[in-house]
């Protein structure tokens, strides 16, 4: 008897042949980029390092675009970019030791943002391996141990005939429910010796899904269909799990308000009636959450950010859909359901009882404007200019990379995202150097679209040698560059605690002309032609930088007691 899968794992005679007399002059690099082309990968991020030199021979033998950053970090946070719009697994080639060492900020960025990144590093020849000191050229005791707290999983190859079976592996794992990254490496002399293996194909890694248990869905759906004050906080899993259009149609059914934390950005429309928008940090948000007998918190951990730096204390139940396990009531007990968000919003569509409610939509808007008559009473004039200057000028469908700047912690209670998927920042790990190099991983992407980064000058600092990256592969970014003359940010906490701020005041180049100097056009603009400048740098093919000189304040915290 012949089964179905019998005959699927028959090769074909053309198969059999290109099995036989594989390519003459391939070595194991080309099975690596033979493998991700398999799978399903047509662009490749990173830098080219002696031990990795094998794998970047074998780029120019395949079909897959090669994007190649100045700095390993930065390489990192163009992966990290490229996979949250793709959704797919991006690869990131490293060489060993140094190389590899630093991208990891970027990998932690990844690891908290749930964002989809296949690091493949290599390592010293084989003879080095097991810690024993030989004194090999980027030599490290236990290179994987430095990541295996930060990525999702780590895949040790020795031999070639292991290479597409571990990358596949990671592969299924980087997006596998949570995404995140993952780290594979293969010695030099593996990647660099003559392969007669055949050609990869056929490769399968389809992920698994995380499917909520059902029990726990029927308990959540009566929770919330007896609500009476039922609240949703939506967090990145929301936009990551592509389930931004199952949670409107929940909210909607339940009249429950919805506010998206700052990785959930554009997960429910800004100007919906049952819109919270995404005032975190204000103490009316917290109470109005506190208040809810049931609040359903879907794809997040409600982490120190999303919590109001953990003042957010409920009074009501908690029903938590979440897909990273180690998140599961971490913060506060609740009814915990490990699964994918769209999976488990749509089991709950399925179960709940529509529940009228004509108060909800005056609820919320009673609370924005509590929240705006606070935000006004600051005299922050300038700051919520600025803000509005880049929403106009920015196009509805372009998307936008936030460094960890002043403006960008403004964006991420005030701004609009327009869109699901199309805002992101640092916020998961909270490092320097984001914005640039992700934007320009964005514009790799999707060429179709304008994309605008954010920064600080402190910020920007870290990743100016990316404007010839820019310029190199002619990408549509636009860098807005904040200039206050240090960081700033840092410079409001040390005088807010110490009467004086340390260490934070930069000597700073002329940023429109060190742009010129990479080919990049670079125009020097002020709070009020921002926007105008701005659009015109944003309908401009190729790079721009745009430097706005202002010392921009934060709005007053509500947490300090």
């Amino acid at each position: 008897m012949t089964h179905d899968h019998d005959l699927e794992l028959r090769p074909t005679a053309a198969q059999t042949e290109a099995a036989l007399n594989p390519p003459a002059g391939r070595n194991g690099g080309d099975l690596v980029v033979e493998t991700l082309a398999g799978l399903g990968a047509t662009t490749v991020f990173g830098l080219p390092g002696q031990h990795a030199l094998g794998m970047f021979d074998a780029l120019r033998r395949s079909d897959l675009r090669y994007v190649g950053l100045r700095v390993e970090n930065n390489a990192g946070f163009a992966a990290d970019a490229y996979g949250r719009i793709t959704g797919e697994a991006a690869p990131l080639l490293l060489s060993t030791g140094p190389g590899a060492l630093t991208s990891l900020a970027a990998l932690q960025e990844a690891a908290a943002a749930s964002a989809p990144v296949l690091a493949l590093s290599s390592q010293i020849p084989t003879a080095g391996l097991g810690g024993g000191r030989h004194g090999y050229l980027h030599e490290l005791p236990d290179q994987a141990a430095s990541f295996r707290g930060v990525v999702k999983s780590v895949h040790t190859v020795r031999t070639q005939s292991q290479i597409p079976s571990a990358i596949a592996a990671a592969w299924k794992s980087a997006l596998s429910a949570p995404h995140g990254p993952v780290w594979v490496e293969i010695p030099q002399d593996v990647l660099l010796a003559e392969t007669h293996l055949p050609v990869v194909t056929a490769l399968d890694a389809t992920p698994d899904e995380l499917l909520p248990r059902p029990e726990l869905t029927a308990v959540a759906a009566d929770l919330l269909s007896r609500a009476e004050r039922p609240a949703i906080v939506a967090g990145g899993g929301v936009v990551r799990a592509d389930a931004s259009g199952k949670l409107r149609a929940l909210a909607e059914k339940l009249n429950a308000p919805v506010v998206t934390t700052f990785g959930g950005k554009g997960a429910f429309p800004w100007e919906h009636p049952l819109s919270l928008q995404s005032w975190l940090e204000d103490r009316y948000t917290t109470d109005f959450l506190e208040d809810a007998d049931v609040l359903l918190v879907v794809g997040s951990g409600l982490g120190e950010l999303s919590s109001n730096y953990h003042t957010f204390k409920p009074r009501g139940r908690v029903v938590q859909i979440e897909a990273d396990l180690g998140k599961l009531e971490s913060n506060h007990p609740a009814l915990g359901i490990h699964a994918d968000a769209r999976l488990a919003l749509q089991a709950l569509l399925e179960t709940v009882t529509e529940r009228p409610d004509p108060s909800a939509p005056e609820r919320a808007r009673e609370l924005l404007a509590k929240v705006r008559g606070r935000i006004d009473a600051q005299g922050l004039t300038l700051e919520q200019q600025v803000l509005a200057s880049v929403r106009r000028a920015l196009p509805a469908d372009a998307l936008s990379f936030w460094d960890m700047t002043i403006l960008a912690y403004w964006a991420w209670s005030a701004f609009d995202a327009k869109a699901p998927n199309a805002m992101h920042s640092a916020q998961g790990a909270g490092g320097l150097g984001y914005g640039f190099p992700a934007a320009l991983g964005a514009a790799a992407a999707d060429p179709t679209r304008p994309v605008l980064a954010v920064s600080g000058d402190g910020g920007a600092l870290y990743s100016i040698a990316e404007l010839a990256t820019a310029r190199q592969y002619d990408l549509n970014v636009t860098w807005l560059i904040v200039d206050d003359g240090g960081y700033g940010i840092l410079r409001e906490y040390m005088t807010d605690a110490f009467g004086q701020a340390t260490a934070t005041e930069l000597a700073r180049p002329d940023y429109a002309s060190l742009a010129e100097s990479f080919g990049v056009p670079g125009v020097r603009t002020s709070p009020e032609s921002l926007e105008a400048d701005l659009a015109k740098a944003l309908t401009t093919p190729g790079p721009c930088v745009v430097v706005l000189p202002a010392v921009l304040r934060m709005f007053a915290p509500t947490h300090l007691g």
